[in-house]
């Protein structure tokens, strides 16, 4: 099956006419989700994506048309090559999908970003129930160093933080991205005993409000407003880290949110008092039982900084598989 690099993350099926999650010739294209390394850079381009990922899409600028398809629904593409794609869910952030596309060539899966067990703030993870020819697999954190904890665990660690901050009169700060782990984040909270009230950054309240509208509880939550910050919790991004947002809070205490956590060097990049992974990727381990589920033709990897160990255990149990940066380098 012939795959072609449309530059960053997009990529380009030439014989099925698609293209996923980028913007390349005038052909059907299908986005995973709705984090902006997925999307076209040209806001007006027409694309199909599950019906969440078109609200946030939309929250987010795109005015192009965007016709939402199901999880689940397969689509025949017009043309003289028969081509279906259905998408599955990928337990990544609300709306994320895997696009299965099927024609004369075989069937390939393209997970986009995925996680599973998935993130609670999602519709879940689930594969197809057909066999995958070829997998395209996103290995962003590719290495046995990570392994994630049960999600209940992780959020238990951010309610304890939490009530811990505020039983001192300190204002507890998550960062975390606007778009997917800050609402995991709200819904963990939202069911601390007692109820905590969420201030979330400015970036991320139309996005809330998605969720909202997806049947995702945020528990109690407000836009950030300086001037009744006091006894909340601040929800927001790194990059406040150097602004007056966090500068003014004369007492703090900051979590770093992220897979990155895993890292102990994070909290003193970040002045960080805790560091809690919660990640929203598949883990090395887990990477590898999607494979052993699935059992492709072959397999590439995508979105890792290093995808030489995984490669390396994967081959050693008689996976076809390469990397799909080294190939579109080599190119």
């Amino acid at each position: 099956m012939r795959i072609e690099n449309l530059g960053y993350h997009g990529i380009y099926l030439p014989d099925s006419n698609v293209i996923l999650d980028g913007s390349g010739p005038d052909a059907p294209t299908f986005i995973t989700h709705a984090h902006a390394d997925h999307v076209p850079r040209d806001r007006r381009r027409p694309v199909f994506a599950s019906p969440a990922t078109a609200a946030l899409m939309r929250a987010r600028g795109h005015s192009g048309p965007i016709q939402e398809l199901p999880f689940g629904e397969r689509l025949s593409l017009p043309g003289p090559r028969r081509t279906a794609v259905t998408l599955y869910p990928a337990g990544h952030i609300l709306g994320s999908a895997m696009v299965f596309v099927e024609s004369e060539d075989g069937s390939l899966l393209y997970t986009g970003d995925c996680r599973t067990p998935p993130s609670p703030a999602s519709e879940g993870f689930r594969l197809p129930d057909r066999p995958v020819d070829y997998l395209i697999i996103e290995a962003t954190f590719a290495l046995p160093i990570y392994k994630w904890e049960p999600h209940s665990l992780l959020f238990s660690q951010i309610r304890e933080f939490v009530a811990d901050a505020l039983r001192d009169d300190a204002i507890p700060v998550l960062l975390c991205y606007n778009l997917g782990k800050a609402q995991v984040v709200m819904h963990a909270l939202a069911s601390s005993d007692p109820p905590v009230t969420v201030q979330i950054h400015g970036g991320g309240e139309k996005l809330c409000r998605v969720y909202e509208q997806f049947g995702v509880d945020l528990g109690r939550w407000e836009a950030y407003d300086r001037q009744t910050l006091a006894g909340k919790v601040l929800v927001t991004p790194a990059s406040s880290l150097e602004t007056p947002m966090i500068g003014n809070i004369r007492k703090k205490r900051i979590a770093y949110v992220s897979g990155w956590a895993s890292l102990e060097a994070r909290a003193s990049q970040l002045l960080a008092d805790t560091l809690i992974p919660l990640s929203d990727h598949l883990d090395f381990f887990e990477l590898l039982d999607v494979c052993r589920t699935l059992r492709p033709r072959h397999t590439w990897l995508t979105h890792s900084p290093d995808p030489t160990v995984a490669l390396h255990y994967l081959q050693k149990e008689g996976f076809s598989c390469s990397s799909l940066e080294e190939e579109r380098n080599h190119d």
